[in-house]
Parts: structure tokens; C-alpha cells; sequence
């Protein structure tokens, strides 16, 4: 049975904190707020973690689509190719907030997540929670989004429906409050021009 914490994202819980940090460094994976909608994550450090989160979602580790949670621009460098000047700066002007910029991978991610992967979606979302975890564990987490079987919804939002959801398979699940409803928006810097992929909470 998965553990449920609480954490205020306005007032951090330095015990709580840990707890998820526990989690993370041995291997769990977790369920956690983002500035828009709830997801489940694991440390890129733990593969066998990232294979749960394959299986949680019923697809093969190597045709997952799974994105990166960074705490700041100098960790998405030593991921991503270099990039022009403006997608930095259009990427400095969105971040921290609800986006998801698709970039061109370096070799580290194909090692570390066992793919082909030419591409990797970078997000930088504006929620301390998550962004205290990334900070506090050295490395990226390897995200993915939870999905409501209602159609209607399309995504949970209430902390406690989702642990009674998936107690049984994640290791943790972390209350910051309701969640929103409304993806990030995906904006693909791999051509010439930034492509707009998904029009979600974040405005270009």
C-alpha cells in the first residue's frame, strides 16, 4: 500500500519533504502536484523505478513518452543538445510554469532511460513541491501524467481519490492540495521555428 503524505506547496514540511526524498532515492515512485495537473515520477537515476512507471502504464520502457522535471536551466544543459539563443530565451521567459518544451536529446538519455529517443519534453513547473524534490534528490524526475478514466475529467484532481486509485501501485502519493484540470502546453524546439504541439494552461 502506497504511503500519503501531505505537503503545503506555500509552506514546505522539511519531514515530509524527506519522506519523498526516501521514497525517490530507493527506487519508488511517486505520485505528486505540478503547477497544473497531478503526476507520477521516479528519479532518472533509478531504472528499475522508471520500468515500474512503463508497466504502471502498460506500455514498454523503450516506447514510452515520458518527460523531465528539472529544477533549473544549468541541469536541462547536461540533457539536451545546445540550444539557440532563442529558445533559451523564449524557454527563460515560460519557466518556472506550465510548459513543456520538446528538445533535442544527448546521449544521457538514451543511457539513463533506455530509449532511442532522439527527443526528451523539459519541464520546469512552478510548484515547490516538485521543485524542492528535483533540487533535493541531484537529478531530473522522469514524469508522466495521470489520466482520469472519465472522459469528461480527463484528469483526477482530488489527492485522496487518486491514492485510493493507485495504492496498490505506486509507493507514494503526496496531497499539495487539489489539483487543476488543463495540461501543460508542448512546444516542440527541434525545427527552425518553435511549433506549438498543445495549446494547455501556459500562454506563449
Amino acid at each position: 500500500m502506497a504511503e500519503f503524505i501531505s505537503i503545503t506547496p506555500s509552506e514546505i514540511d522539511e519531514d515530509a519533504l524527506s519522506l519523498a526524498i526516501e521514497c525517490l532515492e530507493a527506487g519508488g515512485v511517486l505520485i505528486y502536484p505540478t503547477d497544473t495537473i497531478y503526476a507520477m515520477g521516479c528519479s532518472l537515476k533509478q531504472p528499475q523505478a522508471i520500468e515500474k512507471m512503463a508497466r504502471i502504464k502498460d506500455i514498454r520502457v523503450d516506447k514510452a513518452v515520458f518527460s523531465l522535471i528539472f529544477h533549473d536551466f544549468a541541469e536541462i544543459a547536461d540533457y539536451t543538445k545546445p540550444m539557440s539563443t532563442s529558445i533559451y530565451k523564449l524557454m527563460k521567459r515560460c519557466l518556472p510554469g506550465p510548459f513543456t518544451f520538446i528538445l533535442n536529446a544527448n546521449s544521457n538519455i538514451s543511457r539513463l532511460m533506455n530509449t532511442r529517443r532522439k527527443t526528451v519534453g523539459v519541464r520546469i513547473p512552478d510548484n515547490q513541491i516538485i521543485l524542492r524534490l528535483v533540487e533535493r534528490i541531484g537529478c531530473p524526475i522522469v514524469s508522466t501524467s495521470l489520466h482520469d478514466e472519465d472522459e469528461i475529467i480527463k484528469f483526477p484532481t482530488d489527492p485522496l481519490e487518486i491514492f485510493n486509485h493507485y495504492d496498490d501501485k505506486v509507493d507514494m502519493v503526496i496531497d499539495g492540495g487539489f489539483g487543476h484540470n488543463e495540461e501543460s502546453t508542448v512546444v516542440d524546439c527541434t525545427t527552425q521555428e518553435p511549433l506549438l504541439i498543445r495549446q494547455g494552461a501556459g500562454l506563449l
